[in-house]
């Protein structure tokens, strides 16, 4: 399919105004405490070590379904389509390639969905 073709199947229905992408390092434990669980924090989700902000999805919340991705890198469960907690790790550069294929899907569709709130800071 052309490049164009497919960005259009992942995008929505009703494009959301997205800020410009933010390039602000954050760390692996301000990324843990932004869960879902504490109201005063948004709900982020990384991939390939860029943050998206996902607050306003109440399937990253506590009890959604997506909640297991909710303050971390999922990037190896999103390439493999799993929900197990044990997946839910940013490493993923040994997959595949038609497992990274689904990776880089998963990141248009979060980008056409989602601001980009910064990038995981390196350890």
């Amino acid at each position: 399919m052309a490049e164009g073709g497919e960005s259009k199947s992942f995008a929505p229905k009703e494009p959301p105004q997205l800020n410009p992408p933010k390039d602000t390092p954050i760390s692996l434990s301000h990324l843990a405490k932004c869960d879902g669980n504490t109201p005063s924090y948004p709900t982020y989700v990384a991939i390939k070590g860029t943050i998206f902000d996902v607050s306003g999805n109440t399937a990253y919340a506590p009890g959604g379904s997506y909640h297991v991705f909710a303050g971390k890198d999922p990037s190896r469960a999103l390439a493999l389509s799993s929900l197990k907690s044990e997946d839910c790790r940013a490493e993923w550069e040994d997959l595949p390639d038609d497992k990274k294929k689904v990776l880089d899907d998963w990141f248009t569709f979060f980008s056409k969905r989602y601001n980009i709130v910064g990038r995981v800071e390196d350890s």
